[in-house]
């Protein structure tokens, strides 16, 4: 069986950058380069409009792009120049923190740093709350340890929000992984309220990016509105044989998750947490029936 570095360190169905893994031989491999890349092409739906972009209607539907390789070929069609080439913002893909955390994790496994995105919450978007976020998490080799880095935060979003830490070591207190969130939510430590976005939060907020981030675990990173298993279930429908199920797995996935091989176990044959072939979307024209190519 795989190790956990050599798990994260190969692509999955996610972050492949398929026909186009030639563009990126061509990408720096320092962190703080490949950060400055992902910058240079894409652009957060919801800060459009402090970088002086509206986006238009039509470029909506780039939202829904999951794979990385869709996102180079649609990169590629906004403008055929070198990833490594900064773009216009009218010319950079629209995204939000998911796509950036996959995209610099297609980019760190490519050169077979083990990474991989995580869903969960960030502390330091507004006063006392605990927003809707994901992250990439990746091995550093000389530290030996596993540092989250929010590749969405450049210079005017850290001037914005007054970052006072460092990207690209986020710390543990300020990025809170999904099982951690659902250990103080179960544990009464937080108000399940305080998280989630805009009028979306409570228990079944955090249990999404809970279920979302055993996926991503799993390499299978899928859009915040993505929907399936044990995510449909309302609150009152919990069993106790799944929060017993959950808790067990927040305590092997709150922190940089050292019982690799036993999170991988259970997500398998459980078809409470596993990704099926098709899955429910919530898009802004209703609930789609989406299948998946995860071969």
């Amino acid at each position: 069986m795989l190790t956990a570095h050599e798990y994260y360190a190969a692509h999955g169905p996610m972050t492949s950058p398929g026909t186009h893994a030639a563009l990126f031989e061509q990408l720096p491999i320092e962190l703080d380069a490949l950060v400055r890349v992902v910058h240079g092409l894409m652009i957060h739906v919801f800060w459009a409009d402090q970088y002086g972009l509206q986006v238009p209607e039509q470029r909506s539907n780039e939202l829904q792009l999951r794979s990385v390789a869709a996102k180079v070929e649609r990169i590629l069609e906004l403008d055929p120049r070198p990833l490594t080439e900064t773009r216009p913002v009218e010319q950079r893909l629209i995204g939000n923190c998911r796509d950036f955390s996959v995209l610099l994790a297609a980019m760190l496994q490519h050169q077979g740093v083990p990474a991989r995105a995580r869903c969960g919450f960030g502390r330091y978007f507004l006063p006392n709350h605990y927003e809707d976020h994901w992250v990439c998490e990746y091995w550093n080799a000389a530290q030996q340890r596993w540092l989250l880095v929010d590749a969405q935060l450049d210079q005017l979003q850290r001037a914005k929000l007054s970052i006072a830490f460092d990207p690209q070591d986020v710390p543990r207190d300020q990025f809170i992984v999904g099982g951690h969130a659902w250990q103080l939510c179960r544990s009464g430590q937080a108000n399940p309220d305080d998280f989630g976005i805009f009028e979306m939060h409570g228990f079944w907020f955090v249990r999404g990016n809970f279920v979302r981030d055993i996926a991503a675990l799993n390499k299978i990173e899928l859009l915040p509105w993505d929907s399936w298993g044990i995510m449909e279930t309302l609150d009152a429908d919990l069993l106790v044989a799944d929060l017993t199920m959950l808790d067990q797995l927040a305590a092997l996935t709150c922190g940089d998750v050292p019982e690799f091989a036993q999170v991988r176990a259970l997500y398998e044959q459980d078809q409470r947490l596993r990704v099926p072939a098709a899955i429910h979307s919530y898009v802004a024209a209703g609930m789609q029936t989406v299948e998946l190519a995860l071969a």
